[in-house]
């Protein structure tokens, strides 16, 4: 079926970087990554230490950034590009337990891996170590063998990382850019992923829930990549081909996202949004509980969202119109009308400031999507 160009180039991308990962020998086994050097900043008070270390990777063809103490070393894997970062545990100005421990608490460096040089022998070090979020641990006095061998593991690993997060990074960019091309649903993926995060929220879901929710959210149309864009502008009476053609893009959308763990869980939501509680829905016709909760969820924000935004076959809906909408359907048995009755209260009435605002879609009130029941 026919694609524009740049969406087969953006699918192109995404499939040469999901290839890449899965392909026999290349990326599935971490030995056959590119052994591509990386960046070390090594941090050391002491100065001959220091220097043989930095001389050990530079051997193999390491770039080496030295730090002489804790707050040296922070600023360095903050700011710099680094890779992997070799931090004694005995330094003045921030030891290497308290580096270790301040960068796996930011954003920005959680994934840097540490590796803490250390003399310190017993077994509570070493479970300081791990608690403070050390990746690995090397004893000193130091061999270089040793040293080059655990080095080249994490920054492969480390590397195989900044791989998965390029591809899902191009699964959220296709998925923009999918419903960015029609003024009918652009920006409808961020508002039920944003509804969806809220109700979780409201539900007092783990932190695991709301991140499978947000994620699976924002992905939940990929498929219609394919679908061609007179089917999708089609304001009425889909034929028997157009309507096949609809209802795979649950299932191709699954086939996008499956090769990245970290979709494996928001899977269900990418192929199950299209379904019923009474088994009238598709692509596999399930019903009642055999629908997990987070699927549940997503399904009630998204047809709110579509109810609540202008497209190709008919005009937006009030708010308030939009739940009468869905308390109907629950009672056809569509919906789980427990959850459509805790999303309603998320919603502000017709009274809203936000009514005044044409062609947007309605949104959840910031302050009460906090508050719980």
């Amino acid at each position: 079926m026919p694609i524009s160009r740049g969406r087969e180039n953006r699918q192109y991308s995404l499939v040469s970087c999901v290839t890449r990962l899965r392909a026999p020998g290349a990326g599935g086994n971490l030995s056959d990554i590119e052994e591509a050097n990386g960046i070390i900043v090594v941090a050391d008070d002491d100065k001959v230490l220091q220097t043989l270390y930095a001389e050990m990777l530079r051997a193999e063809g390491y770039q080496v950034l030295l730090a002489a103490d804790g707050v040296e070393a922070i600023d360095l894997l903050t700011n710099e590009s680094v890779d992997l970062g070799l931090i004694d545990v005995m330094m003045p100005r921030h030891n290497g337990f308290d580096v270790c421990r301040i960068i796996k608490s930011r954003q920005k460096t959680l994934f840097t891996p540490i590796v803490l040089v250390t003399v310190l022998s017993s077994s509570q070090d070493r479970i300081n170590g791990i608690r403070a979020g050390a990746d690995d641990f090397i004893s000193k006095p130091i061999h270089s063998a040793e040293l080059v061998a655990r080095v080249k593991s994490l920054v492969k690993l480390r590397r195989l990382q900044n791989e998965l997060a390029h591809c899902e990074t191009g699964l959220f960019s296709l998925a923009l850019s999918s419903e960015a091309k029609d003024p009918y649903t652009e920006g409808h993926c961020e508002r039920v992923s944003r509804y969806a995060v809220a109700l979780g929220e409201q539900l007092k879901l783990s932190s695991d829930d709301l991140s499978t929710l947000k994620r699976g959210s924002m992905v939940h149309d990929i498929g219609k990549i394919t679908i061609p864009d007179h089917v999708l502008w089609k304001p009425s009476g889909l034929d028997e081909d157009e309507r096949r053609q609809m209802e795979a893009h649950p299932i191709i959308g699954e086939r996008f996202c499956a090769p990245l763990r970290s979709f494996k869980k928001s899977l269900p939501i990418i192929r199950w949004h299209h379904e019923r509680l009474n088994g009238e829905g598709y692509p596999d016709g399930i019903r009642g509980e055999e629908i997990p909760l987070l699927v549940r969820i997503v399904q009630i924000v998204e047809v709110y969202d579509s109810l609540t935004t202008t497209r190709v076959y008919r005009s937006a809906l009030t708010p308030n119109t939009a739940i009468a909408t869905l308390r109907d359907e629950v009672l056809k048995g569509w919906w789980d009308g427990a959850l459509t009755e805790i999303f309603a209260d998320l919603i502000p009435g017709e009274s809203s400031p936000i009514c005044a605002q044409p062609k947007k879609a309605w949104e959840i009130t910031p302050n009460v999507a906090r508050k719980v029941s």
